[in-house]
């Protein structure tokens, strides 16, 4: 049995900072309560009451609730409609999918002046003849039963034939009285013997198949065996839940050799065709956060945490790990991570001078016969050396250090001009300067 407490009523008043004194409106809808309690005291100023789809049979506990204007109880196992007479500023009240067939209870609204809008669809009442005459009749001062607007002239119809009216729904009434004792019996007869000796032993997913395909009736009773069901649904998926949970995973055998686990249950693809990378694709969520994503990449296995579930793979021979790169897909969401092999062949840097002078050798094959005469089919080679111009500066030299004033360069000396053989030297010829 859920019962009200404070700290639910807490949880449900977030938003007014959990103070339940000045708490005006609360919603109480598909918490399994079966009883009320509790409210008026904490919340003394409600003004609207939302308790919907609950496991409720009485109303009750609502005499201190004077500012409350909207109450909700629709879809709970109520019989009766009571204790509702202190609500004095009641506006709207839904009952919609309960069980009321004492329809004549409705007279204990009479005192509630204001209320105009009252709903009991789906209810066993609503199934009387005359069932809206008598209500419109019974409570004048509703604008709308059920969803549509009450005219004037169907509230002089129904005051009318009223006391007529009334004794048909009492005839009415008292059958289903009758019919529900016997249907109550009945069905606490079955219900018990089902659990006892039919669903004792039988598998839980059996149990449940079979329960959901049989046809069942409406009343309070199937609805509290369906809780029922729902219960011990929800406790056997918590216990496979805490199975999971309490499963340890071993990242590594006793030899040190990482295991390959997929806990999280995504496809990936492994791609070792490329002999410089091992490349890993993993289709990760495409709405995931990416911070919710860790990779590890080690030098024999790669390990991704995707929202605390563990993804590890043992790589086949050892990668760089400095160098592995982890990219995420803005389009897929899928995690590309590459990983270099450290095995794997790298070409050593080329010398540009060495590859000048072999391509500076060609080789150029002649015939014996061509270029020697010799016999037909032999070959030789001759190797034409193409080198560097003899007129091409040296810039090797350029820096060494500066040399002396007085040093001359040899290659600037030059040689005196020898006059010619016939050539007269006159003394009187002075010399040039």
């Amino acid at each position: 049995m859920v019962r009200i407490t404070v700290d639910l009523v807490r949880k449900k008043a977030e938003h007014h900072d959990c103070l339940l004194a000045p708490l005006e409106e609360i919603a109480l809808h598909q918490e399994n309560i079966e009883k009320i309690e509790y409210i008026q005291d904490w919340c003394p100023k409600l003004k609207i009451l939302l308790m919907q789809h609950n496991l409720i049979a009485k109303i009750e506990n609502f005499n201190k609730l004077k500012h409350l204007v909207y109450l909700n109880l629709a879809l709970n196992n109520i019989e009766i409609i009571e204790n509702l007479e202190r609500c004095e500023s009641l506006e709207k009240l839904d009952l919609t999918l309960n069980f009321i067939g004492e329809i004549v209870s409705v007279e204990s609204l009479t005192g509630n002046y204001n209320l105009t809008n009252l709903y009991l669809t789906g209810n066993p009442c609503t199934d009387y003849e005359n069932y809206r005459d008598f209500v419109i009749g019974t409570l004048p001062q509703l604008n709308r039963l059920d969803g549509e607007d009450i005219d004037r002239s169907d509230r002089i119809k129904a005051l009318q034939n009223l006391p007529i009216i009334r004794s048909d729904i009492l005839f009415e009434q008292e059958n289903y009285r009758h019919q529900r004792k016997n249907q109550k019996s009945r069905l606490e007869r079955e219900i018990h013997d089902k659990w006892e000796n039919e669903y004792k032993d039988m598998d839980p997913d059996e149990r449940n198949k079979k329960f959901y395909a049989e046809k069942c009736e409406h009343a309070p009773e199937v609805r509290y065996e369906m809780e029922k069901m729902r219960q011990l649904k929800l406790k056997s998926y918590e216990t496979q839940e805490k199975k999971q949970e309490k499963r340890v995973y071993k990242f590594f055998a006793p030899d040190g050799r990482p295991y390959n686990i997929n806990q999280a249950k995504i496809d990936f693809v492994f791609n070792d065709q490329d002999p410089e990378n091992y490349v890993l694709d993993l289709a990760v969520y495409k709405h995931m956060d990416s911070n919710l994503v860790d990779v590890d990449v080690q030098p024999n296995y790669v390990r991704v945490m995707i929202k605390d579930k563990i993804f590890q793979l043992h790589l086949p021979t050892e990668v760089d790990t400095t160098n592995s790169t982890a990219q995420r897909s803005q389009i897929t969401g899928h995690l590309l991570v590459t990983m270099p092999r450290c095995n794997a062949v790298i070409k050593k840097p080329t010398n540009p001078k060495q590859d000048n002078k072999k391509e500076a050798q060609l080789v150029c094959e002649h015939t014996a016969k061509d270029c020697h005469g010799g016999r037909s089919g032999q070959t030789t080679r001759e190797y034409l050396e193409i080198g560097p111009a003899d007129n091409v500066l040296d810039f090797t030299k350029i820096t060494q250090p500066k040399p002396s004033p007085d040093y001359i360069d040899p290659r600037l000396k030059l040689a005196g001009k020898q006059p010619s053989p016939e050539f007269v030297d006159n003394p009187e010829v002075p010399d040039l300067i």
